[in-house]
This record gives structure tokens, C-alpha cells and sequence, in this order.
């Protein structure tokens, strides 16, 4: 077998497979900035706390830390939940972390994206960015896999595939010019696919409106079966989301997976308008080169942003006037396994939600 650092997934007859395939476990990191996290940082350790002992529930949960940290970490997580020492910038383990990939005799491997914080020095959220740009190889190295070294900018949650050959991405994340300036449409896909193993690219348009990480996909719609997507769903016309979940679905409507197949799609509505109050903004602490957080700011607040566990999946409670009717609309949609509830706006706060906070890593098969 090749070298990965000197080859690709797809050479190596490797394929990304999609999140409702067999865990070995989720790995998640300890969210400390003030500049991000209001009031120290506490309550959103709260809601990381909430979502590592759901996800428990269902399959191993390991936990970086900052190591200054660690006794905190230790301190507030169930003793089956792992934690490591392991720096970092922020806490967004979906994008810093790898996106593992299976061989055809079940051998795991992971992919270590280039990352530039959502965008560089122009346009990123914060500098610097070294600490996050290590934390794949040292997931890799403590799960004992090999590594693949992506030539290009991506993140975790700007991709998703049903693991048959199909992935979902956006237009308005990864061809905008803050990530690869230096690449066209046609070098991306031919990038994506030789680190996810895919054959089939379906561009979807813009991500949710005023999503800070450039429309991530995550965020918008995601696999839940072979030839079946889940979709935020805007019916207010006079709501900017509205015209950007529509146009999603009629791309999906129009569009075939990597097997000829049409999609069916589950619109999951979307929580909110939600804004962050005056109050949650004060509570950060400004640092230089760091994006600001104003109240009244609208967050990007989807439900779609949830984490598909072996035999569970934990959502995003964001809305009480729909959170029950989302559960139970998830559970439909996942009738083999058990949907979880964890109330996450101090996430959302943040800039993300359930799914941009955890990474997978698959079972051997």
C-alpha cells in the first residue's frame, strides 16, 4: 500500500464514509477563548459537557484540553469520557480534526486539512491559527492511524457524504476566494475527490444566511441515509433563508447521486430568527484580530446541525416553540436509532452548533 503523504484516498482505493456508518468513537475539544466564549467560557463548557455525556450514551467520547485546563476538563466530565492533553486555538474539532477515511479491507485512515481559520488573514475569524493546524496529526497519532496531507483549504463541515461516492458541499464556501484564490471549480472537485474518495460533487449554492463560516454544508443539509438528505427549511418568504433553502432543494430535486439515484428530502424547519441579546455580548472579552460578537447580531441557528452516534443522533435544542416537533420529525426520519435532545445556544453563540464541535472517527471494519 502507498505512502499516504505521498498519495491520496483515492488512489489508495480509500472513500470517506458517510456519519450514520459504525463509529470507533467522537472526539470533541475544551472550549476556553473569552474572545468567543462569554464569561470565561463556563457556560459553554455547560453545553460541551451536555453534548460529550449524550454522545456517550452511544459510542466513546475523548475530550482535548488545553493542558493548562486539564483538571477543569477532568473535573467536569464522567469518568468514561477520555481527555487528553491537546493544544488548540478554539473548539472546533470538526474542522481542525481529520476527516477519516476506510480502505477496502477496512483500514482506517485520516485526512489533515490545510485550515486558515474560515478565511485567512483577511477574512478569519481569528489569528493565529498554528495551534489548530496541528490537532489533526495528533488525533491521528492517538488513535494510531496514518495520515493523508490535503494539498488545499478545506474544513470537516464543508463536506458531507452518504459514503456510496456522493458529496454534498456549497458554492459559497469552498470556491470562495478566502480559502484556495489559486484554484478554479474544476481543480477543487478534482481535489475533493481525490481526498474523499467521491465520484459524484453536488454544488449546492449559499450556506445559511449570515453563517460565519462561509455557508459550511453542516449547517444546511446533510445525509441521513443513502439517497436521503435532511434540509433547513424556510417557509417566510420575506426571510433571507427562505430563498436559499429553496434553491437547495431544487438543486437536490434536479440533482442524482453517484448511483443514478433521486434524492428524498426532509425538510427540517428552522429555529428562530434567533439574535444574540446585548447581555451575551458583553459577557466576551474584545482581543485583537478576533471576530467581534455584537447584540443583535442574527445567529445562524439550524437544527440540521446534529451528531449521527451509533444507534442515536444528539440535536440542537434552539427553539422551544419547535424543538419537540423537530425530535419527533428526526426520530421518523432515524427510526433505528434513539434522537437526543441538548439545549446548545451557548454553542450557537460561539459560531456553530453540535455537529462543528465533534468528529468521528469510523470502526475498522
Amino acid at each position: 500500500m502507498n505512502d499516504p503523504l505521498f498519495s491520496s484516498p483515492l488512489a489508495d482505493g480509500f472513500r470517506m464514509p458517510a456519519e450514520f456508518e459504525p463509529h470507533r468513537g467522537c472526539w470533541m475539544l475544551w472550549p476556553v477563548r473569552p474572545d468567543n466564549w462569554r464569561e470565561q467560557a463556563l457556560p459553554a463548557q455547560r453545553a460541551f459537557t451536555a453534548v460529550a455525556h449524550a454522545i456517550a450514551q452511544f459510542e466513546p467520547v475523548t475530550v482535548g484540553v488545553t493542558p493548562s485546563r486539564f483538571v477543569e476538563a477532568r473535573r467536569a466530565l464522567e469518568p468514561r469520557i477520555r481527555v487528553v492533553r491537546l493544544e488548540s486555538d478554539d473548539a472546533w474539532l470538526r474542522d481542525v480534526g481529520p476527516t477519516c477515511v476506510v480502505g477496502s479491507d477496512g483500514t482506517v485512515r485520516g485526512v489533515d486539512w490545510h485550515f486558515n481559520a474560515w478565511g485567512g488573514l483577511e477574512d478569519g475569524l481569528y489569528v493565529s491559527w498554528d495551534r489548530d493546524e496541528l490537532v489533526a496529526r495528533r488525533v491521528l497519532a492517538e488513535e494510531g492511524l496514518e495520515r493523508y496531507r490535503a494539498p488545499f483549504v478545506c474544513e470537516g463541515g464543508a463536506i458531507h457524504t452518504d459514503g456510496e461516492g456522493t458529496l454534498l458541499v456549497t458554492e459559497e464556501c469552498l470556491l470562495n476566494r478566502n480559502r484556495n484564490p489559486n484554484l478554479e471549480r474544476r481543480q477543487i472537485e478534482t481535489l475533493l475527490k481525490a481526498y474523499t474518495g467521491t465520484s459524484k460533487i453536488i454544488w449546492l449554492g449559499c450556506g445559511v444566511f449570515n453563517d460565519e463560516t462561509d455557508g459550511h454544508i453542516d449547517n444546511l443539509a446533510c445525509f441521513v441515509a443513502p439517497g436521503e438528505v435532511a434540509l433547513l427549511w424556510c417557509e417566510d418568504s420575506s426571510d433571507p433563508q427562505s430563498i436559499i433553502s429553496h434553491d437547495a432543494f431544487e438543486r437536490l430535486s434536479d440533482a442524482r447521486d453517484a448511483r443514478g439515484r433521486r434524492f428524498k428530502i426532509h425538510r427540517i424547519p428552522m429555529p428562530g430568527p434567533l439574535k444574540r441579546t446585548d447581555s451575551e455580548a458583553a459577557g466576551l472579552v474584545p482581543h485583537p484580530g478576533t471576530n467581534p460578537r455584537r447584540g443583535g447580531e442574527r445567529l445562524a441557528a439550524s437544527y440540521i446541525n446534529f451528531y449521527i452516534a451509533n444507534g442515536g443522533v444528539v440535536v440542537p435544542l434552539l427553539d422551544p416553540r419547535l424543538d419537540g416537533r423537530v425530535l419527533a420529525q428526526l426520530q421518523q426520519v432515524f427510526k433505528t436509532r434513539r434522537v437526543v435532545g441538548v439545549s446548545t445556544r451557548e454553542i450557537l453563540l460561539g459560531g456553530g452548533n453540535i455537529h462543528c464541535i465533534t468528529q468521528q472517527i469510523p470502526r475498522s471494519l
